[in-house]
């Protein structure tokens, strides 16, 4: 054999380097022959592509798919969520709504809830953080509905609401201070309990009342000047009665406090003769009554001995019964059967007409009055024509 025919095996290894077929190679037991690595792999490979789009597509699916349902039901609570907050598509519902002292805001949000005013209390509490109105409300009545969106609501519960439940009360000319805690109470403004506290402890900023020491709620007897006023439902007591207070001082003008000072009467003094005008009054002599206190204040040797006699002022001790002959004994120094000169303070809180009539008393000369059939005053100078004259009524005869 020459060396040009040499068979050399390298050769081989060649030839299925380069692809071509081994004749040599023994047929596969299918019947096929044997194919190179590369030609096996090469024939899977086209049908694991197209199990692997397959997958491919079906997650690309299935991630649409999650994409809109997750979209949908965002935009769903986002628009349940907006619909609240601009009060959209709520059933009609008007409520009053009270908001106590010293609830906190958690408070108030769960029963805005329960109330049917807001469906999310977490996105209310949440609103109000943002806005900075969580502080803005204030204990009081208000009028509430489900038209009103969130910063409707907030605004609405706020100090200067046009939403707060008002109510109108007429003080009547000479009630004491308990009998007008009492109607402030009944209308609902606040609590005798509330209204005596601050009365008694509040330093109101008054020139007239910076002589009177802070304690005693009855500090304020005289100076709550009645008039008809507009309060708020479960109002402030702090300025329901500073309202009070301000129409006192616009009405007793600084002319008249002048006058007073040239007196030898201080301003409570004053108002204390002009509690007890009030509270006698038939309504057509209050300066006639002026008159015969100061004719038994300046005469304490003629008359009544300094002594006033004023009924009135045992109603104020006796709980506000008709005065009986035992009243006069009851010691206190509102008595004045007992105790000569004015009561220590007044025992009403009298009206401008009878603060006027006690700087300008009528200038008749007598020391007594008493109530006639016909239902007016009568004056006397002496006790026999006051005996007299009440032996002559059948009102005062025994039944």
């Amino acid at each position: 054999m020459s060396q040009d025919s040499y068979y050399d095996p390298r050769d081989r290894r060649v030839e299925r380097r380069s692809g071509e077929r081994d004749p040599y190679a023994p047929p596969r037991r299918d019947g096929s022959s044997h194919s190179r690595p590369g030609e096996h792999e090469a024939s899977r490979r086209p049908k694991k592509k197209r199990r692997s789009a397959g997958r491919t597509a079906a997650l690309v699916l299935l991630y649409v798919a999650a994409v809109i349902g997750s979209s949908i039901l965002l935009a769903c609570i986002g628009w349940t969520a907006a619909g609240d907050v601009l009060a959209l598509n709520k059933p009609e519902k008007s409520i009053t709504f009270t908001i106590t002292e010293n609830e906190d805001f958690d408070s108030v949000a769960d029963r805005l809830e329960e109330e049917g005013m807001i469906e999310y209390k977490f996105l209310f509490k949440l609103f109000a953080s943002i806005t900075h109105k969580k502080d803005s409300i204030i204990a009081g009545s208000y009028t509430l509905n489900t038209d009103m969106d969130y910063r409707a609501l907030l605004a609405g519960m706020s100090a200067n609401s046009s939403n707060r439940s008002s109510v109108t009360v007429t003080i009547p000319e000479g009630y004491n201070i308990d009998q007008i805690f009492s109607l402030l109470e009944e209308k609902g403004v606040s609590t005798v309990e509330k209204l005596r506290e601050t009365a008694a402890s509040h330093d109101y900023a008054f020139s007239f009342l910076q002589e009177i020491p802070l304690g005693d709620y009855r500090r304020l007897e005289g100076y709550l000047m009645p008039a008809t006023y507009d309060f708020y439902v479960n109002h402030d007591p702090i300025f329901a009665i500073n309202k009070l207070l301000v129409h006192f001082d616009s009405q007793v003008k600084d002319d008249f406090r002048q006058k007073v000072a040239e007196s030898n009467y201080t301003l409570r003094e004053i108002l204390t003769i002009a509690s007890l005008i009030e509270r006698e009054t038939t309504g057509e002599d209050r300066t006639d009554i002026a008159a015969v206190i100061y004719n038994r204040l300046n005469n304490p040797d003629a008359g009544t001995q300094g002594y006033l006699q004023i009924d009135a002022t045992l109603v104020y001790i006796n709980g506000g019964k008709e005065p009986t002959e035992a009243d006069k004994s009851i010691d206190s120094p509102y008595n004045t059967y007992l105790y000569k000169g004015l009561p220590p303070t007044p025992i009403a809180n009298p009206g401008m007409e009878s603060i006027i009539a006690a700087m300008n008393p009528s200038d008749i000369k007598d020391f007594y009055y008493a109530l006639g059939d016909d239902n007016t005053h009568h004056f006397f100078r002496t006790y026999d024509q006051l005996q007299k004259f009440i032996g002559s009524q059948d009102r005062y005869k025994a039944s």
